[in-house]
């Protein structure tokens, strides 16, 4: 397994051993032992989102303590532009973001810690994106930062013509956040 740092601390792109033959390939997936070793905590739920067309473009969602999560991403099928978003009010690199492609021929993984907004937008049809979460889903913690935040820099690859949910395009921006007393203290994260 190969680890790659990124320029976030704690985000981390993840390499499987992939094991290939004529009949296919396999790799494990994961191991709680093994990815401890690497600094990862445990997961308590695991997501499975299937999106059909194209510009999918869900995010960029977060969670409120107590509910806020890590979490370990991965494509099983298709492939998307992945983004994780420092949120955390108190960190040196607030409001920044590291973006990656993840897809089912690259098998990579992506863990992305508590405190940060997640988001991804297919760029393949038919997409399978599957997630391993620290916590829990709570509907009355979930919020969300607008996906094309300008302040946020992301280079998004499809920009037009997404298929996006009316929850996502009315997200507030991270700068709304910060003038709202109430949202901006849910941004410190424990």
């Amino acid at each position: 397994m190969n680890v790659i740092e990124t320029e976030i601390p704690g985000v981390l792109i993840i390499e499987p051993d992939v094991f290939s033959d004529e009949r296919g390939y396999f790799k494990e997936t994961y191991s709680r032992e093994r990815y401890a070793a690497i600094g990862l905590p445990d997961f308590v739920q695991d997501n499975l989102s299937f999106s059909r067309p194209v510009g999918t473009l869900r995010g960029l969602h977060y969670q409120a303590e107590p509910f806020s999560q890590g979490k370990l991403i991965q494509v099983v099928s298709g492939e998307v532009f992945d983004v994780a978003v420092d949120i955390r009010r108190d960190s040196p690199t607030f409001g920044k973001h590291v973006a990656v492609t993840l897809s089912a021929e690259n098998h990579r993984q992506f863990f992305i810690p508590r405190g940060f907004a997640h988001g991804f937008l297919t760029t393949k049809p038919d997409t399978v994106f599957s997630y391993k979460c620290t916590n829990v889903y709570s509907r009355d913690h979930d919020r969300g930062i607008l996906w094309n935040d300008s302040e946020l820099g992301i280079d998004w690859p499809i920009r037009e013509g997404l298929t996006i949910s009316d929850k996502d395009r009315n997200h507030p921006t991270l700068a709304a956040l910060e003038s709202d007393p109430a949202r901006w203290e849910e941004l410190r994260f424990v």
